[in-house]
């Protein structure tokens, strides 16, 4: 088999369990806190970078932005024999008690992108499998922070989130708004692929705030430092699923 256009991977390039961020500076900050690493490839969005912790091996892939960029991914992922794709991003928060800081592990992801819709009805959920959730949720038990597990949004038009729609998703209980998860679960299901997604909150919706609102910076300082939260829980629900 040829290498896949876009991430350059072939068979043997990955190991079974893919976390995938993102943005590919976020590969090497996984990457730092694992064992060991070496870089696999780089094209455009995508960087891919072999891993171990704690004995166990892993891949960590960035997908870039949006349900686009990522089915592309979990396609080529699949591809080239990956067995278990879990997302490692950030969100903003629809529920007025959810603080930026805080961790969101998804138990579903509502539809309102396009990607999925080339695929399947948008009656067909978007959700993770069990055991990867279980997995989440097991490690964010362990963590000391705030983690919220429950249903979430993925959207593609970042810049038209607009009151009437962020007060329909607030009313409905999701809990966060994103932008890869509801492709991620949709392709990994019809794949035969595991899926699950944790995410660190980098604004509020609700209260009007979305990252780099009122910084030079992407994420405000609070997410920041806590995305290195999230990204150890990701690493050891890996190792308890394995």
């Amino acid at each position: 088999m040829a290498k896949q256009p876009h991430l350059l991977l072939e068979p043997g390039d990955v190991n079974d369990t893919v976390l995938i961020p993102g943005n590919p500076d976020r590969v090497d900050r996984i990457a730092d806190h694992c064992d060991e690493s070496t870089v696999v490839a780089e094209n455009r969005e995508y960087r891919t970078v072999n891993a171990t912790v704690d004995g166990t091996d892993l891949t960590i892939t960035s997908t870039g932005i949006g349900c686009p960029s990522a089915a592309i991914a979990v396609e080529e992922l699949a591809e080239v024999g990956a067995e278990r794709v879990l997302r490692v991003g950030t969100c903003g928060a629809l529920q007025a008690d959810i603080e930026i800081g805080d961790m969101v592990v998804a138990t579903g992801a509502a539809k309102e992108e396009g990607t999925s819709a080339r695929y399947e009805s948008a009656t067909y959920p978007a959700v993770p499998d069990y055991d990867t959730l279980s997995g989440l949720v097991a490690a964010a038990d362990d963590d000391p922070g705030t983690v919220h597990v429950g249903p979430i949004v993925s959207d593609d038009a970042f810049y038209n989130e607009t009151d009437e729609y962020v007060a329909d998703w607030e009313a409905a209980g999701l809990l966060a708004i994103e932008m890869e998860a509801a492709a991620v679960f949709s392709l990994a299901r019809r794949r035969g692929l595991d899926a699950g997604a944790i995410c660190t909150v980098d604004g509020n919706l609700v209260a009007g705030n979305q990252k780099g609102a009122d910084s030079d910076e992407e994420l405000p300082a609070k997410a920041r430092d806590n995305v290195s939260r999230a990204i150890d829980i990701a690493l050891d629900a890996v190792t308890r699923l394995s």
